[in-house]
């Protein structure tokens, strides 16, 4: 294991354990109609933290990108747990307006993970392989939005209170931030994958038509 490989899983384990911490200790609790500041600082801070480590170390930023594509893919398909969210909506705990949108979301993105890890993780897919990271970041953002905002668009509804407590807080806190980075790694790597590699297997399948 390299030496990236083993810093970057302990600090994956320290995050982690962060995570469970400030949720046991209710440090991500908010009052009424206040915004949940910790919250969007626990999903802010490792996405910033990391933005400027890949962009500051040039070692750092080719391991990750040398990280195996299909793999990062594969890692969203724990994603079809959105259905626990639904389940919540369902019973009157978390607002359906997001329990519904991001649950939903996120269980096409982990049902279709596989998939796309074993079929488009390839050059000769690039475009739709990054039409669908694009999405998981569109689902990831559109839930981190209607959390933040469904007590404004409805005052008097269900709170989201529920997401700043254990278990639920590791999703916001914990998976989000890091289900975000991944999609940015597979992007940034797709986005390498050279033209011309593509145009090298097409040309085969080519000749062997004629």
């Amino acid at each position: 294991m390299s030496r990236y490989a083993k810093l970057t899983a302990g600090l994956l384990g320290l995050w982690f354990v962060f995570s469970l911490a400030a949720g046991a200790r209710h440090l991500y609790d908010n009052g009424p109609n206040q915004p949940p500041l910790n919250l969007g600082l626990a999903v802010l801070t490792p996405m910033i933290l990391f933005a400027v480590w890949f962009a500051g170390s040039s070692a750092f930023r080719e391991f990750t990108l040398s990280l195996n594509p299909r793999v990062l893919t594969m890692i969203h398909g724990w994603r079809t747990a959105g259905l626990a969210m639904v389940a919540l909506g369902a019973y009157g705990v978390l607002p359906n307006l997001f329990a519904l949108s991001a649950g939903y979301g996120d269980i096409v993105i982990g049902l279709t993970a596989f998939l796309v890890a074993l079929n488009l993780a390839n050059p000769e897919h690039r475009g739709s392989f990054i039409l669908w990271q694009l999405l998981g970041v569109a689902d990831l953002v559109n839930a981190v939005m209607l959390g933040t905002l469904s007590h404004i668009i409805d005052p008097h509804g269900i709170p989201t209170s529920a997401m700043t407590v254990l278990p639920m807080s590791l999703i916001p806190t914990f998976g989000v931030p890091l289900l975000l980075i991944l999609h940015i790694i597979s992007i940034a790597q797709a986005l390498r994958w050279p033209k011309r590699h593509v145009a090298a297997v097409r040309e085969p399948l080519r000749s062997a038509s004629f």
